[in-house]
């Protein structure tokens, strides 16, 4: 196949090449239609014709205008067309620096420059430079107060990551304990010390977000829950279904946090479907929590601050209604009925609570919990019709 169809490529200068680069006008006229201007200026001047040094200045920019007016129609467009256009640009600039210089010479301003007293230009002159300090030392206090920002941003980066890797040591810690040979399946006491031993360190040196974490692992892992276990080996008990059989009176925990989380600060954290039950949560800060899905009962919440709380279908008794009752000391829990199984609520903030069925607001009013005022029958209280509580 030949190339005889095919049109020839131009070179890179001649195809690219934009048509005002190549001007009829030679340097040496172009100096010359500089010149004329430049002597009717001086001239003007020494005649005292105003006219002519305006003539000069208006001579000049129409030389702007006219070598520059395929500069100023390109001007945006592309990079290159702007860097082959240099020498028409160079001749636009001279003629509007010269058109400048001329009309501030019409104008009176270098006899005036010259008038001034060099005692008020030296006073203007130490202004400028208090200014300019002034200046630079807000600049080193800018860029001081960046520095700081910075070292602070890599600083709490640092920490968030140093946390995590905490957090999963300890996964990793409590997973080799259960899943070892003797661990769930064989839960000696020391196992069980250890455990709630590491889980109390831990919940102490890191942020409510690193508390969330761990709390929802420990409890989708089983390790929250009262587990029945056989009365020989105490080894937990299968339910046939993959799991293990719970046992809330005669269970045992695989770590019981007691009192770990009373005053812990937990707010703005997805708790969903913790296990929470005979926990101490006096004293917690749980606000805009989503406690959706919990285990509350047994727990102990007094003056804990639930404000703005996700509280679907959170358990906070069991039982019927009419025979619910909070935990008490001393008094054995009847699951069935409900009698000293539910939360202890004498004192916390339930306020602005989202999703509040009424059994639940009927629960917390009974025994001492802070609520918002009832909205008016007919309009629909706020998670009207959802279950307020489910069997054991």
């Amino acid at each position: 196949m030949t190339d005889e169809g095919l049109p020839k490529e131009l070179p890179l200068a001649e195809a690219e090449t934009p048509p005002f680069a190549a001007s009829p006008w030679p340097p040496l006229l172009k100096l010359l239609l500089l010149g004329i201007p430049a002597l009717l200026l001086p001239l003007g001047h020494w005649t005292r014709q105003p006219a002519l040094g305006w003539g000069a200045v208006l001579a000049w920019l129409g030389l702007a205008s006219w070598w520059g007016r395929p500069l100023w129609v390109q001007i945006g467009r592309d990079l290159w067309q702007w860097l082959t256009t240099w020498p028409t640009l160079g001749w636009a600039v001279a003629a509007l620096g010269l058109a400048g210089v001329g009309g501030l010479a019409g104008s009176g301003v270098f006899s005036t420059l010259g008038s001034l007293s060099w005692e008020a230009i030296g006073a203007l002159g130490e202004v400028f430079g208090a200014t300019g300090q002034i200046l630079i030392a807000l600049l080193a206090a800018y860029i001081a107060w960046r520095q700081y920002v910075i070292s602070r941003d890599l600083t709490i980066q640092q920490n968030i990551i140093t946390q995590q890797q905490t957090i999963d040591a300890y996964f990793e810690g409590i997973s080799n304990l259960v899943l070892s040979p003797d661990g769930q399946l064989d839960d000696w006491p020391l196992e069980r010390a250890i455990a709630a031993g590491r889980t109390a360190a831990i919940l102490n040196g890191v942020d409510r977000f690193g508390k969330a974490k761990i709390l929802r692992f420990l409890s989708t892992a089983n390790l929250l829950s009262p587990l029945r276990r056989d009365e020989h080996l105490g080894r937990p008990i299968l339910d046939g279904k993959g799991g293990y059989q719970r046992d809330r009176v005669n269970g045992i925990r695989v770590v019981n946090l007691g009192t770990m989380l009373e005053g812990a600060d937990l707010h703005g954290t997805s708790l969903r479907g913790v296990d929470f039950s005979d926990a101490s949560l006096e004293g917690a800060d749980l606000r805009d929590c989503d406690l959706s899905h919990t285990n509350l009962c047994g727990a102990n919440l007094r003056n804990a601050d639930l404000r703005g709380a996700d509280l679907y279908r959170a358990l906070l008794f069991v039982g019927s209604l009419q025979t619910a009752s909070p935990v008490q000391p001393g008094q054995k829990p009847d699951f069935k009925t409900g009698a000293y199984a539910g939360a202890i609520v004498a004192g916390a903030d339930f306020r602005r609570v989202r999703r509040l069925s009424p059994e639940q607001r009927a629960y917390l009013a009974a025994w001492g919990a802070k609520l918002d005022p009832e909205p008016p029958q007919g309009k629909g209280a706020r998670g009207e019709g959802l279950p307020g509580n489910r069997s054991s």
